[in-house]
């Protein structure tokens, strides 16, 4: 099959990264929210990372003018009817996804492909809320999705080659390396990502060190850009929370069980940069300000 349109459910953070990328390739793109003030930030996303492209000599004004002109705004999920295939991109939990992909199967046209960008609910789970668990498969981006690389490609139980060939093909046109695994609580990624979260999550609960201590240590000392702290603020504490449950309770092992300072940073509020403070402060441009 031929992905000539894409619908993306979700204009948040990663929503609106899938649609521009999407646009960016030559897709026809419907991005759908519940809400227009949803809608209409993430065009408003959309809009400023193609206007820095421009301004950074990385795309013409042309080029930019006619990847927004492909993409469709809307709250109406009957304008996925159409689409040759659906990315879902809404928030980390079961029955919300259960029941927009439910409601998809009854509108969406038989031949599309449905692909969801969960980051750690298993993919036959979804599936079987559809009646094409042959068509359905983890299509998962990482953040921010226009400059990150890779695309996880999670087969469900009963996922076909086709479908996966198509997700490839889709991916790989976005500019994307596209990894194909199988279908365990948090992939490969969050398997191996979340638990070091957690665990320098534990290292300061213990008081072991301070933020910037353990995220320098890690920068510093094992090279990485970003430290687990910083990282999962960036994320989202309260999504890094939702994927540890997954985990734990995917595999029942104690391994995984989520830290409870960072359970009481999500009970309180703090969800991290996308609200101004998480295990730092920030500012108003999404800069660190000092320790939370």
């Amino acid at each position: 099959m031929k992905v000539q349109e894409i619908a993306v459910m979700g204009a948040g953070q990663m929503g609106n990264g899938i649609a521009q990328v999407a646009a960016e390739a030559g897709f026809t793109v419907v991005m759908r929210d519940v809400e227009d003030r949803f809608v209409e930030r993430g065009l408003a996303t959309i809009r400023k990372n193609l206007d820095r492209a421009v301004e950074k000599g990385r795309a013409t004004r042309e080029v930019a003018d006619a990847a927004l002109a492909r993409i469709r705004p809307t709250t109406d999920l009957k304008a996925a009817a159409n689409a040759d295939l659906v990315v879902e991109a809404i928030i980390e939990n079961l029955d919300l996804k259960r029941k927009l992909w439910t409601d998809l199967d009854g509108i969406v046209k038989p031949g599309a492909v449905f692909a969801s960008n969960t980051s750690s609910i298993p993919i036959t789970v979804l599936a079987a809320a559809t009646k094409r668990p042959k068509q359905f498969v983890g299509m998962h981006f990482f953040n921010p999705v226009p400059v990150m690389k890779l695309v996880e490609l999670i087969r469900g139980v009963e996922t076909s080659d086709e479908t996966v060939a198509v997700i490839r093909g889709a991916g790989e046109r976005m500019g994307k390396t596209v990894v194909e695994v199988q279908d365990y609580p948090g992939f490969v990624s969050n398997r191996v990502l979340m638990p070091m979260i957690n665990e320098a999550v534990f290292a300061l609960h213990e008081g072991v060190g301070t933020p910037e201590a353990i995220d320098t240590v890690m920068k510093l000392g094992m090279n990485h850009p970003m430290g687990p702290l910083e990282l999962a603020d960036f994320i989202g504490l309260d999504t890094c929370l939702s994927i540890l449950d997954v985990l734990h309770d995917g595999f029942k092992d104690p391994k995984y069980r989520p830290c409870p300072l960072l359970a009481k940073k999500v009970q309180a509020g703090h969800l991290g940069r996308k609200v101004g403070r998480g295990f730092y402060r920030y500012d108003e441009k999404g800069r660190i300000a000092g320790p939370a």
